[in-house]
């Protein structure tokens, strides 16, 4: 083990001790593939892996084509954690999660799901083990091939605006002018939650404001 290891970055103060010899954890990001979905509502996840990977100094993502989805690995503390992004499209999603769990011999206890809700008002992400689909493919995908008993970092990016929008054009809309001068807010408190959940702190109900 290495004499020295980087502090990982908490959010609300929270302080904690590594444990856990050989843990393995699995981070998937939910997104669309393809440049026309960049920057949209629902590719949230993909970005917020995006920038725990950046901030862990993660190995580059390798496209895995037998595994469905780009992957990338470090490890952080004594866990080791792995990064997954489908490649399918969000609704089967599963399919990349499944492959990559079996593949690791990762249970679903041990995976955390990131995902856009648009449920939750932008401003809040919660925390939570298992729990309905509240409606999202991707989640009713992963659930479909894993059982509901994994964690979730659900985004918020609710309310919908105008009301009378289809909720399929509005989370591959784009976020607004105001709501993406906080994008950078919300992707440090996603980092930040994963970092606490990667060097061993408990994954608890909770709601975090990042505004």
């Amino acid at each position: 083990m290495a004499l020295f290891q980087k502090r990982p970055e908490v959010g609300h103060g929270i302080t904690f001790t590594t444990y856990g010899m050989n843990k393995t954890l699995l981070f998937v990001g939910l997104g669309n593939v393809g440049a026309q979905y960049d920057g949209t509502r629902h590719n949230i996840g993909f970005d917020c892996l995006d920038e725990f990977a950046r901030k862990n100094d993660f190995a580059p993502w390798v496209n895995k084509t037998d595994l469905k989805c780009q992957i990338s690995q470090a490890t952080l503390g004594e866990t080791r954690v792995f990064l997954c992004k489908p490649t399918t499209f969000m609704n089967l999603s599963g399919e990349a999660v499944q492959a990559i769990a079996h593949f690791y011999k990762i249970q679903p206890d041990k995976i955390i799901v990131v995902h856009d809700e648009i449920d939750i008002d932008f401003g809040q992400i919660r925390l939570r083990q298992g729990g309905s689909s509240a409606g999202h493919n991707g989640i009713k995908s992963v659930t479909k091939h894993l059982g509901e008993n994994y964690g979730r970092i659900r985004i918020g990016i609710g309310p919908k605006h105008p009301e009378q929008i289809d909720s399929a054009d509005f989370v591959l809309g784009k976020f607004s002018s105001e709501e993406a001068e906080s994008l950078p807010k919300l992707r440090r408190e996603v980092a930040a939650a994963l970092s606490e959940l990667a060097y061993g702190a408990p994954l608890t109900h909770e709601t975090r404001n990042f505004l």
